[in-house]
């Protein structure tokens, strides 16, 4: 029995490919909520941005052109979500919630509008963001596990995955070894004694929240623009919840959060391949169990990780400067 009729080697692959948008999502979440604005929004940007980067990218038939448009999009709400939680010191769980839901809704009706599908886009064709081969693939495509490591676990992917892996040490270098990240940790544990130390702790969330905007528009445009090809009505299937679960088992750490990331997109891979197939003892698992499992595992998670996860102590709280 070789590597690939294990199917080890489908399972590391789709986790792979399952994980950028719950790392972009889950590094989206944690600018904002280190900064002391809970995220929980990151389910209508996804939405928002799938839709809005599929629709531009087959309306002029350039990927990247979707990609700016969706990133656009997921700013704009972003900038919303920051008045309302920031300067107008509103419930931040209310706001996020009111977009996902509005997302939810609005994206399809509007593809409804435009395309008449059925709330979906056309199909993107060549407009989608394709794989890149790496150099020297074909030489090496023959040799035992060397081969298939290089070509199809490591090569043969988006120009996003890459950028999703690559993000990782990028952001944990910005949250723990620069000024800003200072700064934004200092907003999200103690705003007062950030502001009186000079910071403004409102352009700091602001910041904190486009730039969460900005990351989470590549998990909506991957979805659309790279792994499906079309934007379908509530096509994330919570991945923004995943993402934020990823985050507090991550305790609001970036390596961490990315490990919670690639357990979530592996789980997702068990699910795909075991779909249909005989299991020894239990038989065939229906569908419908079987697409459970990730949402079973976050369950999990949060009942076990929830007590002692340590969240940024001024996290959910307006701040309200002193007199």
């Amino acid at each position: 029995m070789t590597f690939e009729d294990l199917h080890i080697g489908s399972i590391l692959v789709s986790t792979v490919r399952n994980a950028p948008v719950l790392i972009f999502a889950g590094m989206a979440g944690l600018f904002a909520e280190r900064s002391g604005v809970i995220d929980i929004g990151l389910e209508g940007k996804i939405l928002a941005s799938a839709f809005v980067s599929a629709a531009v990218a087959f309306l002029t038939q350039n990927p990247w052109y979707g990609v700016a448009a969706g990133m656009l999009v997921s700013l704009l709400l972003a900038t919303l979500q920051g008045y309302v939680a920031i300067t107008q010191k509103g419930n931040q769980l209310v706001a996020g919630i009111a977009i996902n839901i509005a997302m939810s809704g609005l994206t399809f009706v509007v593809a409804q509008y435009l395309f008449q599908q059925g709330g979906r886009t056309p199909d993107l064709g060549q407009a989608r963001l394709f794989d890149v081969v790496l150099p020297g693939t074909a030489a090496v495509e023959n040799i035992p596990f060397i081969g298939w490591l290089y070509a199809h676990l490591i090569g043969g992917h988006s120009v996003l995955v890459y950028l999703a892996f690559a993000l990782v040490p990028l952001v944990h270098w910005v949250v723990y070894h620069s000024r800003f990240g200072l700064r934004l940790r200092a907003c999200g544990e103690n705003p007062h004694a950030a502001d009186a130390a000079g910071i403004n702790v409102e352009r700091q969330r602001y910041m904190a929240m486009l730039i969460a905007g900005i990351l989470c528009s590549f998990s909506g445009a991957y979805l659309s623009v790279v792994q499906s090809g079309f934007f379908l009505r509530d096509m994330s299937a919570g991945a923004g919840y995943l993402a934020l679960t990823a985050m507090v088992f991550g305790n609001w750490r970036p390596l961490h959060t990315f490990l919670g990331c690639l357990m979530f997109g592996f789980f997702g891979a068990v699910q795909i391949q075991i779909e249909g197939v005989e299991l020894p003892v239990i038989g065939r698992i229906p569908g419908s169990l079987i697409q459970m499992i990730p949402y079973v595992v976050t369950v999990i998670v949060l009942a076990g990780l929830m007590a002692k996860s340590v969240a940024p102590k001024a996290l959910g709280t307006p701040f309200v400067k002193s007199r």
